[in-house]
């Protein structure tokens, strides 16, 4: 456990961003899984709308400063990749 008063506060804060990145990786996750499970059903109109609903929050972690720029372009390449397979 932390002794000095700044070292407790550093661990407050580390607690209160762990849970808030928590939060945004896992809704990361989810639209991710939404887009390739339309692709697996084959709906090109769904997969499209997922793709786009994923590419506008992967995004908006990078300014969050959740995912680095490059993760993030990584992540939306691969899922555009699978889409335009429909």
């Amino acid at each position: 456990m932390a002794n000095h008063k700044s070292a407790e506060k550093r661990a407050r804060q580390t607690k209160v961003r762990t849970e808030r990145n928590r939060f945004y990786k896992t809704r990361i996750k989810n639209v991710t899984k939404d887009v390739l499970s339309a692709v697996e059903g084959a709906d090109k109109e769904k997969a499209n709308e997922a793709m786009k609903t994923a590419n506008k929050y992967i995004h908006h972690c990078v300014s969050k400063g959740i995912l680095k720029k490059g993760t993030a372009a990584r992540k939306v390449s691969r899922l555009q990749t699978k889409v335009n397979a429909i």
